[in-house]
């Protein structure tokens, strides 16, 4: 296709879920209620972490960061849509659809990256336990955790600077509630093929290396548990790890909804997309919360704290 005139892009225009004014302040309404939960959720978990000295230690030091890419992860797509709702708007300007790609790749790589270390932690804990202080120390999970953000930092920049080389012909409309990449990348004008090889070999990588390396680590998880003699021994290891593992069969299994989607653009796949991208952040505090006796005290006590301060 011969290539358009970039500068006459100035916005898109997000289509959403529906167009029928009577739906619109029932999906304001729940849509807002997901995100207050999403973020009150995973902002108590910070704080209970912060708060509690029992509870500074690497699995809640990456818990910590999970709950924190979770906000930001949900924060760069569901605001835009409330207030396109609310002011009964569907555009986007172009810098905003490029800088809402760059952040939702950002904050969905990270929950990759610290899924994957947080299931290494699980197996030095289980299967190293006499090692684990020496093993996972603050130098490792500092480093561990920097990784991870400079590889999602530099992955989206070079994703979305590709986005900027681009140019747009007449069709601006991206029939999503949010600036999906595969999306825009259809609306382009000029070669796209740079764009789509980093594309899928990314998705690939992000997909293939993290969950073989959380497969390899729960393999080893499951072997040493099966050695402990006794039962009580068992159930005990394994609850160590119930919670994380919880959280990556939601993350894998609603982010594989939405890689088999056919059509991320059908009802079907935007239920996907919202499965992944709003309702597991909003889930994950709760996981933890309810399977975990830690973090049970540690946020009894931070409502504690609150209570008596506005005794």
């Amino acid at each position: 296709m011969e290539p358009g005139n970039q500068t006459s892009v100035s916005e898109f225009l997000l289509l959403g879920f529906s167009q029928d004014s009577e739906q619109q302040p029932i999906l304001f309404g729940l849509f807002l209620s997901m995100f207050v939960v999403t973020v009150l959720g995973n902002l108590l978990i910070i704080l209970a972490v912060i708060s509690d000295s029992h509870l500074h230690t690497p699995m809640y030091f990456f818990l910590s960061n999970l709950s924190f890419a979770d906000i930001c992860f949900t924060s760069t797509t569901i605001p835009k849509m409330l207030v396109n709702i609310q002011t009964q708007r569907k555009s986007i300007t172009f810098a905003g659809c490029i800088t809402q790609m760059y952040f939702f790749m950002v904050f969905g790589s990270m929950d990759t990256f610290l899924l994957t270390v947080m299931a290494y932690d699980r197996l030095v804990a289980i299967c190293h336990p006499l090692h684990y202080s020496v093993i996972m120390n603050p130098r490792l999970c500092g480093l561990l955790a920097l990784v991870s953000w400079l590889i999602s930092l530099t992955y989206s920049l070079i994703q979305s600077l590709l986005m900027l080389r681009l140019s747009f012909c007449t069709n601006w409309v991206i029939q999503h509630f949010y600036c999906e990449l595969a999306q825009a990348l259809t609306l382009a004008c000029s070669d796209t093929l740079i764009n789509y090889i980093l594309l899928y070999m990314v998705t690939g990588f992000l997909g293939i290396v993290p969950f073989s390396g959380i497969l390899f680590s729960y393999t080893q998880i499951v072997s040493s548990i099966l050695r402990i003699p006794s039962a009580n021994g068992k159930c005990k290891a394994f609850s160590t790890c119930a919670s994380h593992l919880s959280v990556v069969s939601l993350f894998y299994g609603t982010g594989l909804g939405v890689y088999l989607s056919t059509d991320s653009s059908s009802w079907r796949g935007m239920v996907a997309s919202v499965m992944y991208t709003v309702v597991t952040p909003m889930l994950n505090p709760f996981i933890y919360s309810l399977r975990n006796r830690d973090i049970r005290r540690a946020l009894q006590k931070l409502l504690g704290l609150v209570a008596s301060f506005y005794r």
